[in-house]
């Protein structure tokens, strides 16, 4: 029996992902085959042909870290699951709480091991969390990687607390979820963008102050000084990297937390020692987060009936269409790609 599942054949251009027809993989001991049902989509799933990947990245492999599916068989010794139950992917296989293993980035879905933009799956019974009822397929897939990270990013070692401040930067995944997340807590959340539109859609999410970085090039000032009266915000949920790092830093307040997640831009002007000292913030790099996690995020995110921002959806086999859209950067929120039965 065989299944479908595409594949960057190299790494030089979107053209570079092609579909194949493979083998249909079998359980071993602890493991469980999954029938994929959704997947999304992250800048980092084109990042490596960007060249803008901060780990090494290999060709050849089937991307995408987010799914969302039911498992169809179990290898022995398989007792958390069974077949028919629905589950969500761990965005780390191995990371199942506490320090990181050594060599985490390099094993990551899509990059350094395959991915889930395939029909059938095989992985460790530790590597799915399950996904409750209410929650679809589509809206699950959702969850891995952008909802962990801005999970992480309000919960670490400064967890958000109900009247405190939190700043999101564009529309993307992550930033999306940092808002209704910040929200569910009852802090208040001051967001950037660049078009009237994305401003509606912050606002309808829930966002108490819009900042368009187009008409105020220096918004971290602007909001440090004019927004907070000059206190600085509690927590950033840095998604731009090297081109916005510097205006979040003067966003932030002395002892607030700065959140490394993302490396959208390309741009870098470098960072001053004076400048990241001066502003006095603890500054955290991210890099998704364990299993705990993601139960911790599936549990709370099902008990608020929070749904997640979804862009647009396309058919597997119009993927390499998705990748399109992602790569045009004109998104609010998630892509997702589904799979027919």
């Amino acid at each position: 029996m065989s299944m479908r599942a595409w594949r960057f054949d190299a790494l030089s251009s979107l053209s570079d992902l092609s579909v194949h027809s493979e083998p249909m993989p079998a359980p071993q001991r602890g493991e469980v085959l999954v029938k994929v049902r959704a997947v999304s989509l992250n800048y980092r799933d084109i990042a490596p042909i960007l060249g803008r990947y901060v780990w090494p990245a290999e060709s050849g492999l089937i991307p995408c870290s987010d799914a969302a599916g039911e498992i169809v068989s179990v290898g022995e010794d398989v007792t958390v699951f069974r077949p028919g139950d629905r589950i969500v992917s761990s965005f780390h296989a191995r990371w199942l709480g506490g320090r990181p293993p050594t060599g985490l980035m390099l094993e990551s879905y899509g990059t350094g091991s395959d991915g889930w933009l395939t029909e059938y799956k095989v992985v460790s019974q530790e590597a799915v969390v399950p996904l409750p009822e209410k929650v679809s397929f589509k809206e699950g897939a959702t969850l891995p990687c952008a909802a962990v990270t801005a999970w992480n990013a309000l919960s670490g070692a400064l967890p958000m607390r109900a009247g405190q401040t939190v700043l999101t930067l564009g529309t993307g995944g992550v930033s999306m979820f940092a808002v209704q997340l910040a929200k569910a807590v009852g802090a208040t959340v001051i967001s950037t963008t660049s078009s009237g539109e994305k401003a509606e859609r912050l606002k309808a999410l829930g966002a108490d102050h819009i900042v368009n970085y187009r008409d105020i090039p220096n918004w971290g000032r602007y909001i440090k000084d004019d927004i907070t009266g000059r206190t600085g915000v509690d927590c950033v949920v840095e998604v731009g990297g090297p081109a916005t790092i510097n205006q979040s830093l003067d966003a932030v307040r002395w002892g607030g937390e700065v959140v490394l997640v993302g490396f959208l831009s390309s741009d870098n002007p470098g960072i001053d020692y004076f400048h990241l000292k001066g502003s006095g913030a603890v500054v955290r790099s991210v890099a998704v987060g364990d299993r705990p996690m993601l139960e911790d995020l599936v549990r709370a995110w099902t008990a608020s009936g929070l749904k997640p921002v979804i862009d647009s959806v396309f058919p597997f086999a119009h993927a390499r269409e998705a990748f399109d859209h992602l790569m045009t950067g004109s998104h609010v929120g998630k892509i997702v790609i589904t799979f027919s039965d």
